[in-house]
C-alpha cells in the first residue's frame, strides 16, 4: 500500500470510486446534468467533477440551464414584487 504523497494521488488504491468516478458515455442522466449546472451557477467546480461532467449529454445540460435560469429569474421577480409591496 502506498503512502499518501509519496508517489502522488494515483498511487493510493481506491476500492470504492464513489461519485467522483467518471461514468461511461450514455450512462449519465438528467439528474447528473442538474447537479453539474447547479454547481456551475455557483461557480464551484472540482477537476474531478469536470472530468465526470464531460460525458454529460449537451441536450440535458442546455435544458437544465434554461430551466434553472427561468427559475432564477422567477425568484428575482417574486422577491422584487414582494419588496415593492
Amino acid at each position: 500500500m502506498a503512502v499518501a504523497g509519496s508517489a502522488g494521488a494515483s498511487a493510493i488504491p481506491r476500492d470504492d470510486r464513489g461519485d467522483d468516478a467518471p461514468r461511461p458515455a450514455g450512462k449519465t442522466g438528467f439528474g447528473d446534468a442538474l447537479r453539474a449546472v447547479a454547481w456551475a451557477f455557483l461557480g464551484i467546480r472540482k477537476r474531478r467533477s469536470f472530468e465526470r461532467d464531460v460525458h454529460l449529454s449537451p441536450v440535458h445540460v442546455v435544458l437544465v440551464g434554461l430551466l434553472l435560469a427561468a427559475v432564477f429569474v422567477g425568484l428575482l421577480v417574486t422577491i422584487a414584487r414582494f419588496a415593492a409591496g
